[in-house]
């Protein structure tokens, strides 16, 4: 079979290869785009975009029971599973059109349905979804086929029951009791959401803490919150065998060195994700990958291979969208604009959609302290913030790490309402390298949430 020439291949129509394949297309480029699923990868069709929406359907049914606290008086209040999946099917389905609509329109781009696999370091064959083979070869290749959740080797897992990150949001009923194993931010956004639908649900988590990269006193107030909210929660637990039983799942427990038996209606499985790369045949063109299957990329996300680049979650750096844009960007600088960007000291924000949201950007204390840093921080309640008591949301804590030699912020984390919206009102005071007294000093709208800065950095004061 003679091979399709391009002077561009993509593989996956996520948020760094669409936008890139599409920048290929603009500058003048034969490209191609293969897709094995849906156009959008995992944001639009199975992270982001879905869970976001379920999370607010969530919210709202907790305010609703919460209605009382601010006098006003409702009646009972159910949760119609079917409504919420048919109004993130629709949301999802309205962003991944609209995607698909682009690519297909722009001239110079061939969106190819199919399974992309190596055949050599400038040569791919693709398997069409809809039957046959098709041959493609190009100079430059860029990877983008995304993950998808791990199962851990779990004794009966394989034949019980479970849910993963995907597969939850199709529900069409809700869980009587929800076992959760992982106690990271899937599994924390989930527990939280489907504990606001009604269902009892408890988290299993292995480590000492929820959110192993965060400091120990937000995980601390994550747990707090959490419980709050009717969430069974067991830390330093593992998860000895599971298997099928009275119609739902029991998962057989061990913490404290004594085991327990936990029996449930349903089962998700939140304890990461593994890279596609295992699909690629990689050795076909040599390249290179780390222990755990990620695609081993230098600071200009360029594999060892001459030619061959690898953007988003399938090269082990950060798995955020917003990161993987960030990638798609680096590559049309270098590719196309004759530019030299890196990753180098690239700020990776990031938002926990558990309510209250936990927003981050920086150094945690732990890890500047890891680095020797001289620092000082600055804590503060979000019960003290005039416009969370206004609203009652007054869960949580506004955090941040200064560095003591210049007064710039290297750091940090807020746990309350907005709080992706208020980490990254810090992060662009980052970006600018402004003292924090910058955000002491400023005159800010009253009453709202930016102006806790004042007093949070006045806190350095006392």
């Amino acid at each position: 079979m003679t091979p399709k020439h391009y002077d561009a291949i993509v593989i996956g129509a996520g948020q760094a290869g669409g936008p890139l394949a599409s920048a290929f297309a603009a500058a003048g480029r034969r490209t191609a785009l293969v897709e094995a699923r849906h156009v959008g990868g995992t944001c639009i069709n199975d992270g982001c975009t879905p869970t976001k929406t379920m999370v607010a359907s969530a919210r709202v049914a907790w305010l609703a029971r919460r209605a009382g606290n601010y006098g006003v008086r409702t009646g009972d209040i159910s949760v119609d599973m079917v409504a919420v999946r048919e109004r993130k099917r629709a949301i999802v389905e309205q962003f991944r059109s609209g995607s698909t609509q682009r690519i297909e329109e722009t001239s110079g781009l061939d969106l190819i349905r199919g399974e992309a696999r190596f055949t050599g370091p400038a040569s791919l064959a693709v398997a069409l979804n809809d039957g046959g083979r098709i041959d493609l070869e190009a100079k430059v290749i860029v990877i983008d086929a995304g993950g998808r959740p791990a199962m851990p080797p779990v004794e009966g897992l394989k034949d019980t029951p479970a849910l993963d990150s995907t597969s939850i949001m199709e529900l069409d009923a809700l869980p009587e009791h929800l076992l959760i194993v992982g106690g990271g931010y899937i599994g924390l956004e989930f527990g939280q959401m489907f504990r606001r639908f009604g269902s009892q649900v408890t988290i299993v988590q292995r480590g000492s803490q929820l959110m192993g990269r965060e400091d120990p006193d937000i995980a601390q107030a994550v747990l707090d919150l959490l419980r709050d909210d009717g969430i069974d929660i067991l830390l330093e637990t593992d998860v000895v065998r599971a298997n099928p039983a009275d119609g739902g799942v029991r998962l057989t427990v061990r913490g404290n060195e004594r085991e327990q038996a936990l029996q449930g209606s349903h089962l998700l499985i939140a304890t990461g994700r593994t890279p596609n790369s295992d699909r690629l045949h990689l050795d076909e063109a040599g390249v290179e990958t780390d222990k755990r299957g990620y695609i081993t990329v230098d600071e200009r996300l360029a594999t060892n291979v001459d030619g061959i680049y690898a953007t988003g979650d399938i090269n082990g750096g950060p798995a955020f969208t917003h990161i993987s844009y960030d990638d798609f960007r680096i590559l049309r600088t270098n590719l196309l604009e004759d530019g030299n960007a890196t990753t180098r000291d690239r700020m990776v924000p990031y938002v926990a959609y558990i309510d209250p949201q936990l927003g981050r950007i920086g150094l945690t204390e732990q890890a500047a302290r890891d680095k020797g840093l001289d620092i000082r921080v600055a804590t503060m309640p979000m019960s003290r913030v005039a416009r969370a008591i206004q609203v009652d949301e007054t869960r949580g804590l506004m955090k941040a790490i200064v560095d003591a030699r210049n007064d710039r912020i290297l750091g940090a984390a807020i746990l309350g309402a907005e709080g992706g919206e208020l980490m990254s009102m810090i992060q662009i005071a980052m970006m600018g390298k402004l003292p924090y007294t910058a955000l002491r000093d400023a005159v800010f709208a009253h009453p709202t949430l930016a102006e806790s800065f004042n007093n949070l950095f006045a806190s350095l004061e006392a």
